[in-house]
């Protein structure tokens, strides 16, 4: 049987589109710059956080990237450089990096609901003397993703506000959440022994933090 749930009122035009939302206040145009402006090199120098978006042959890909504030460096007006840190090596966004270049950032703040966005294009550099000035703990990135700035532009708070992110009682209970080793053993058919895996995890997570 054929899921045909969304297949009433679908929209697929982009008049439809537009009748439908209305046009976009002054606002919302006028935040749009091809190049990072002081007030937005705030928001990149105090962010810990970031989502990173690709595009490749194989798909979609969303990654998350964390590290200290500001560790996205504003190289100039229209490039910014990102350390690699160490991860698992599946290496999807690095692949559709050097496949597709295409990438997307949406930057966050903890506290603040304004996040920031940019748009552009990436290449990856292993260039020692770029990975060494990213160097934390003794430790440089394996690289560093260079992008090109073509877009950047706010976000306004509504979608933080009505998710309460920043709320200390919307916090949830890790313990409230199946566990990275049940995860991986369900997933692996028990080749992977949960308790073991979370027991070990914290110290392995420590040896590989950068």
């Amino acid at each position: 049987m054929s899921d045909k749930s969304g297949e009433a009122g679908a929209v697929t035009t982009i008049e439809e589109l537009e009748t439908l939302y209305g046009r976009p206040g002054e606002g919302s145009l006028v935040k749009e710059t091809d190049h990072i402006i002081p007030a937005y090199a705030a928001f990149i120098e105090a962010s810990p956080f970031l989502t990173l978006a690709t595009a490749g042959p194989e798909g979609l890909d969303c990654s998350p990237r964390g590290d200290r504030p500001g560790f996205v460096r504003i190289h100039d007006r229209r490039t910014l450089m990102m350390p690699d840190r160490h991860g698992n090596n599946r290496l999807d966004s690095l692949r559709n990096i050097v496949r597709d270049g295409r990438v997307g950032l949406l930057f966050l703040v903890p506290g603040s609901g304004t996040t920031l966005r940019v748009n552009g294009t990436a290449r990856i550099s292993a260039d020692a003397a770029l990975c060494a000035s990213f160097m934390v703990e003794k430790k440089a990135p394996r690289s560093v993703i260079i992008v090109r700035v073509e877009s950047v532009y706010f976000q306004c708070a509504r979608a933080i506000r009505r998710s309460r992110l920043w709320d200390a009682e919307s916090q949830v209970d890790p313990a409230s959440l199946p566990s990275i080793g049940r995860i991986l053993g369900e997933l692996s058919g028990g080749a992977i022994d949960a308790d073991t895996y979370d027991a070990e995890w914290p110290q392995r997570a420590l040896k590989t933090m950068w």
